[in-house]
């Protein structure tokens, strides 16, 4: 499967029509959103830029993210199809050790636009990251869930997880005795508990800020359909477009970074070929033993945390 790739002097409502499943676009995005015809997307997953000062950032601003998302939220939801989903993900804009919800943000627009539901706001927790001395450390980004009309697509059983006590039973009424649990696992619930992309990570490419591609599947499986369109307008390292090849969905993306562009095209290239490098949302988290010499206290630790 080829990926290809259109600048801006290719129409957008032509990309979608040519026939490719998945296509690729170098420029801002709402150049691309634009010319995007009405209802045409069932999911946009992304994860904006912070304004935090990352390498592919022009702003620290927080009136400047505010400023942008007033601009491009009005149009996704243009894009999308009734039925359609959009999960934003965020995390917090933090000065002189202040922090800033950037889900308030966009939920504060979003609540403005007619016909759109907010149907989840999902913690996307994660073990690691940056130390803080002066407040908690940050271990945690949200995901907002919305969707575009009432009758919209939600696939449960895609996403369910392993059940904590599969022998529980019913304790009183008539199925006293009987097994409770369902049988093809449990609701994930709206915490999610997905290792993020550092270090050693399988995933781990040269963008600074990825975030998991089993963090995108779950979202390509629940709430968009089979053969149904994901569109990224944010796509950096396209976690989300290989989300999409591997669950067998199509894939739109835009880029504005040639450097970040060619990566993705990679990954998704990979992804066609089966290839790609990517940890699964269903794997568990690994839990380190005495066997592991990063779980064994040296001497001058506190023992307290034994």
């Amino acid at each position: 499967m080829k990926v290809q790739t259109h600048s801006l002097a290719t129409p957008a409502v032509r990309s979608l029509e040519d026939g490719g499943r998945t296509v690729l676009f170098i420029g801002d995005c709402m150049d691309i959103i634009r010319h995007l015809p009405d209802n045409s997307i069932d999911l946009t997953i992304t994860s904006p830029p912070y304004c935090i000062g990352k390498e592919y950032e022009t702003s620290k601003s927080a009136d400047d993210f505010v400023a942008d998302h007033e601009i491009v939220l009005p149009e996704i939801v243009r894009i999308t199809r009734e039925g359609g989903s959009i999960c934003w993900q965020v995390g917090y804009h933090v000065t002189d050790q202040t922090a800033a919800p950037l889900d308030y943000w966009v939920y504060s627009i979003m609540a403005k636009i007619k016909g759109v539901t907010l149907r989840n706001r999902i913690v996307w927790s994660f073990g690691h990251g940056l130390h803080s001395t002066a407040r908690l450390s940050g271990r945690h980004e949200m995901i907002l869930w919305f969707t575009k009309g009432q009758n919209y697509h939600f696939d449960l059983d895609s996403i369910r997880v392993a059940q904590k006590y599969p022998g529980k039973r019913h304790y009183k009424g008539p199925k006293k005795g009987e097994l409770s649990g369902n049988p093809n696992g449990k609701n994930p619930g709206d915490v999610w508990e997905i290792p993020n992309v550092k270090g050693n990570h399988i995933e781990k490419t040269d963008h600074p800020c990825q975030f998991p591609v089993g963090l995108a599947e779950r979202c390509v499986r629940a709430f968009c359909p089979a053969d149904g369109i994901v569109f990224d307008p944010y796509m950096g390292s396209a976690s989300s477009g290989v989300a999409a090849i591997l669950n067998g969905r199509r894939f739109l993306g835009a880029e504005k970074n040639e450097k970040y562009e060619a990566l993705a095209r990679t990954r998704l290239m990979q992804a066609h070929a089966g290839t790609v490098p990517f940890r699964p949302s269903e794997q568990p988290i690994y839990v380190p033993t005495s066997r592991d010499a990063v779980a064994r206290r040296p001497e001058h630790f506190r023992e307290v945390f034994q």
